[in-house]
């Protein structure tokens, strides 16, 4: 029983990670007018790439079928995807921020809701790149103009 509530948890963390990487990928096709901004969009797609890629591998270790469409973060990839040109680069940036937020907060309630040798062997990596590319896209939203 408990490994299938993990598995279910870890599909749930699964979706929002899927539902990021498509947010990031359609922030990158709007905003490439910016160097330096898109080369921060790609390394915090690419951190939820790999995680991505560690939940898959441990839901099917596990022997559940790993998700493959996205969650929580359709909200956010829709705003990204309509408005980054229209609302300008700081609100496409706010609304990866938020989706990091939203993120953030996933870990910090879903985590805890693992037994603790999936929990010990996930929470240190992936809380930690959560918090890091949230971090990267706060930071990014405050300086720009």
């Amino acid at each position: 029983m408990q490994a299938d509530k993990s598995v279910t948890t870890l599909n749930s963390i699964l979706r929002g990670e899927i539902s990021a990487v498509e947010t990031y990928d359609q922030a990158i096709a709007k905003l490439d007018d910016d160097a330096r901004v898109t080369e921060e969009l790609r390394r915090c797609r690419s951190s939820h790439e790999e995680r991505v890629n560690l939940l898959r591998a441990e839901i099917a270790r596990r022997g559940g079928k790993p998700e493959s469409g996205s969650g929580a973060w359709g909200a956010f990839a829709k705003l990204v995807e309509g408005g980054a040109k229209t609302f300008g680069k700081k609100a496409a940036i706010s609304a990866l921020e938020e989706g990091e937020d939203h993120g953030l907060k996933q870990y910090r309630d879903d985590l805890p809701k693992l037994d603790s040798e999936t929990r010990a062997s996930l929470e240190s990596k992936l809380l930690s790149e959560q918090q890091q590319t949230h971090d990267t896209m706060s930071t990014l939203k405050h300086t720009l103009h």
